[in-house]
């Protein structure tokens, strides 16, 4: 096996020359640099990783945990942050906490006994605090994705939960329709507590009562079981014209049972949603949706992290990033019959 020893004879520098050739390039002339890159090319040399480590403190890998990585919103996420840590020299790590926030503590314990240089994070919800507050302890950077954790401090990016449930129940109440509905997440979730807050100020704007029969606090996740929503729908009397749901999964769940009671979509009730299909929605575009920029999440999440890691030590100020969601239009709306 080839060392810096070996390295330092040949290129007759010394074995700390190689060293800072490998992790401290810029206190090294350009002369001796290229002369020492040379003979590790000749030799092929292959840096120690460990040691390098240990060296700059840093293991150049990163950690990713997201809710449920099927959700297309979230699969595109990761790529953005996988493409963003790869441009900046960074491998990925990966976890799914399935919405659980016991799940999430494993792996934050995973994060900790791994010693990455940083975590982003896509929270469970509220729950996730005592998680947060561990890694916050052991000076982990980490930045939040999608959710903010009350009693957290740190960069995170949001998407613009208020306006795009502004924007859908707009969308179906210009449509002519009176009796919106709504099917969110765990109000112990941020982004469902925000979609709901947009969802009650589009209502008071169009000049409709809000009712909580027709709001239903589910879960987001595709572990949810959907007999909640099914028990729920066959106590509304009358049907709600029009269903707004949290999220993708939740959408695609109230349009099966919706289906399965033979009623249609959306010639009897409409649906939509929040987040896109990612690379399936091409396919056979149907769910009118207020769509994030899902790939933004990750990579710019990325970027706050990696940054905040090169600034280690330095009293920045924290970033609250919010990503504007567009509506997209298909064929789940219509006006009412």
């Amino acid at each position: 096996m080839v060392t810096i020893y070996d390295i330092a004879a040949k290129a007759n520098v010394s074995a700390m020359t190689v060293s800072r050739v490998i992790n401290q390039p810029e206190r090294v002339s350009e002369k001796t640099r290229e002369r020492v890159l040379k003979v590790m090319e000749e030799l092929h040399y292959v840096p120690n990783g460990m040691a390098r480590s240990l060296v700059l403190q840093e293991s150049k890998i990163l950690f990713l945990l997201v809710t449920d990585i099927r959700n297309p919103f979230y699969t595109t996420l990761a790529r953005g942050a996988e493409d963003a840590a790869a441009e900046n020299g960074f491998r990925l790590l990966f976890g799914n906490s399935d919405e659980s926030p016991d799940k999430e503590s494993n792996y934050v314990e995973t994060i900790l006994k791994t010693r990455v240089d940083g975590a982003l994070i896509a929270p469970s919800g509220d729950a996730s605090l005592p998680s947060l507050e561990r890694l916050r302890k052991h000076k982990v950077p980490f930045v939040l994705l999608d959710r903010e954790v009350p009693g957290i401090e740190c960069d995170v990016v949001l998407g613009d939960s208020i306006s795009g449930a502004r924007q859908l129940v707009g969308h179906l109440a210009e449509l002519g329709h009176r009796r919106i509905a709504l099917v969110n997440g765990s109000l112990a979730v941020s982004s469902a507590r925000y979609r709901q807050e947009g969802y009650r100020e589009a209502l008071k704007t169009f000049g409709l009562a809000y009712d909580e029969r027709y709001v239903l606090e589910a879960g987001f996740g595709l572990e949810h079981d959907p007999a909640a929503i099914e028990a729920w729908l066959k106590r509304l009397d009358p049907l709600p014209t029009a269903i707004v749901a949290g999220n993708n999964v939740l959408a695609l769940h109230v349009i099966r049972l919706l289906r399965a009671r033979g009623i249609r979509v959306p010639e009897q009730v409409s649906v939509a949603g929040f987040d896109d299909f990612g690379p399936f929605a091409g396919a056979d575009p149907f769910v009118t949706v207020a769509a994030q920029q899902a790939y933004q999440f990750g990579h710019t999440g990325m970027r706050l992290l990696i940054e905040r890691i090169r600034a280690r030590g330095e009293d920045r100020p924290r970033k609250r990033i919010v990503l504007p969601t567009a509506l997209i239009l298909r064929k789940s709306t219509a006006p009412p019959v």
